[in-house]
């Protein structure tokens, strides 16, 4: 991530907790400066400091603004909720295994519709309100108002279904913080995908409350309530 002096001088401790995660580049009249690191205790000297390999709250509180600025100078993923910065690192087999067999099953049953499923790394824009918007990358979505999207690519509008794998790091965020937001702006239905106990919980939102909650494990099949017929056995997603 390369900043300026000037934004350096202003948000001096937002960036400080960014560099564990990435190292920050000072630059000044278009020059690079200085290299602001990460320290490692018992390190003698400064070393790059490597992020967990999961999902991380940086803990630093950042506008809108500044996430479009942190973004766009970095070659990382990070995600903007409630005004908290977190870090989206690789994820593991089992996350990526499950993504794949449910996103298999929703090209196959949208295929020829109206709606579309994508897949991460896509921000999804959600607007709380003036002075809390979220930026998001669910791990699947499906879009049924396509044409809120602009020349460039970027999405405008709200997904009708959001999909989210858990992982270790990932399931308070996910059961709690991502729930909140998916139920206060507008999304439809929310799945929760576990893969240790191989269950996948569907949220039915309305009203921005919850209308439903559904669970299926084991020999069952997690069927869509927003989508009559869009469904995915779980022995195909979690073996």
């Amino acid at each position: 991530m390369i900043i300026s002096t000037t934004d350096i001088q202003n948000s001096f401790g937002k960036y400080l907790k960014l560099t564990e995660y990435e190292d920050v580049i000072i630059s000044k009249n278009g020059k690079k400066v200085a290299r602001l690191t990460a320290f490692k205790d018992g390190e003698d000297d400064c070393k790059f400091c490597e992020s967990s390999p999961e999902y991380v709250a940086t803990h630093a509180k950042v506008s809108y603004e500044e996430f479009l600025r942190i973004t766009k100078e970095s070659e990382r993923r990070y995600e903007l909720i409630n005004g908290d910065l977190y870090f989206l690192a690789s994820q593991f087999y089992p996350h990526q295994k499950a993504v794949k067999e449910i996103f298999g099953e929703f090209i196959d049953w949208f295929r020829n519709k109206k709606c579309e499923p994508l897949t991460a790394p896509f921000d999804v824009t959600l607007v709380k309100s003036e002075k809390n918007i979220c930026v998001v990358q669910p791990d699947i979505l499906i879009i049924c108002d396509g044409e809120k999207m602009d020349k460039r690519g970027k999405y405008t509008g709200v997904p009708s279904l959001v999909v989210e794998v858990l992982s270790e790091a990932t399931s308070s965020k996910d059961n709690v913080v991502k729930l909140e937001l998916y139920m206060n702006t507008g999304v439809q239905e929310y799945w929760l995908v576990n893969t240790e106990s191989k269950e996948i919980y569907l949220y039915v939102f309305g009203d921005k409350t919850i209308r439903h909650v559904y669970s299926f494990k084991g020999n069952e099949r997690a069927e869509s309530s927003c989508f009559p017929g869009l469904g995915v056995d779980l022995q195909k997603v979690f073996t």
